[in-house]
């Protein structure tokens, strides 16, 4: 079997199966399950549907950072629920799911899963820092558009796009990005802080929508450049451009950094981090098949079981 690693977005998945999936799924003191269900039978059929050899469920240690907070408050903030000194906001999450995340941690801990998360950043900076470094093929399994920037065609580096639902995956290269939106994934980033994201509380530049971002990076290639020719006055850049990025240039000089996944965090090694595959076996396999009936999730274990048994 061909090597290749799997990293999924997982709050993005597991947000994904609660919604997907109907909450009337309960174990018998009533606590939803849908949850765990439906995360447990998105990994059984993604890691057989692209021929995961290692499979990392990256975690949001910290969902908003203060860091990027600090260059730019409203980063998130439409999505904070309680504000919290000295420590991570707490993020709006429906108590029905926010009851299922331990379960759905101690599922992954049985079944092997390597689960990662970085202190005072996101999964996607875990992501950005595995795509970067892996010396095998990667895919990365989000409904985030701000992971577009790892995918690299050089280093084998997908995105399995779960936007459209489970059942309309899409596997995003580097031409599905400039098919869509007319930049490289290494611009991406740019383009994301020139339009902005209301999903991320980026306000992006007033004026500048998807298309006259995607032709200012087409013509001069980065951020840094554009910034740079609106400075020259014997730039072609038009007067109203200059305007328009003369007015946003505080949000300009901070935004690029929030918006950018990391690559070079301190994390475990693929190896080290346990990511390789294989059956779930002895008191965990017991225990998982225990819980199986204990938690009503019904043949999600046993679809589970079934195709990490494959790695024998």
């Amino acid at each position: 079997m061909n090597q290749r690693l799997m990293l999924l977005d997982t709050a993005s998945l597991y947000f994904r199966a609660f919604y997907g999936v109907p909450d009337s799924i309960r174990r018998s003191d009533g606590t939803p399950v849908n949850a765990v269900r439906g995360l447990l039978d998105m990994i059984a059929r993604l890691t057989a549907d692209y021929g995961a050899t290692h499979l990392i469920a990256c975690w949001d240690d910290d969902w908003r950072p203060q860091w990027r907070v600090d260059l730019l408050p409203t980063y998130k903030a439409h999505r904070v629920a309680e504000t919290v000194e000295d420590a991570p906001d707490v993020e709006t999450v429906p108590d029905p799911l926010e009851a299922q995340i331990p379960m759905i941690r101690r599922t992954l801990e049985l079944a092997g899963v390597a689960v990662v998360g970085a202190p005072g950043y996101e999964a996607d900076d875990v992501i950005g820092t595995y795509a970067g470094g892996a010396d095998l093929p990667v895919d990365a399994v989000t409904g985030d558009r701000d992971l577009f920037q790892v995918i690299d065609d050089g280093r084998d580096v997908r995105v399995i796009y779960t936007a459209r639902g489970m059942k309309n995956l899409e596997v995003l290269t580097e031409a599905s990005i400039v098919a869509r939106y007319r930049v490289l994934p290494q611009q991406y980033a740019d383009y994301a802080t020139l339009r902005g994201d209301s999903s991320d509380g980026l306000p992006g530049v007033a004026g500048i929508g998807e298309k006259t971002a995607a032709s200012l990076l087409g013509e001069y290639g980065t951020l840094d450049a554009l910034l740079a020719a609106a400075k020259d006055r014997s730039s072609s850049l038009s007067s109203p451009m200059r305007s328009k990025l003369a007015a946003a240039a505080d949000y300009l000089e901070v935004a690029p950094d929030v918006v950018r996944v990391a690559r070079d965090l301190q994390l475990p090694g693929v190896e080290e981090a346990g990511a390789q595959l294989q059956p779930i076996t002895g008191d965990e396999r017991a225990e998982l098949e225990q819980l199986s009936t204990r938690w009503n999730l019904g043949g999600s274990v046993q679809r589970l079981l079934a195709s990490f048994d494959r790695y024998a």
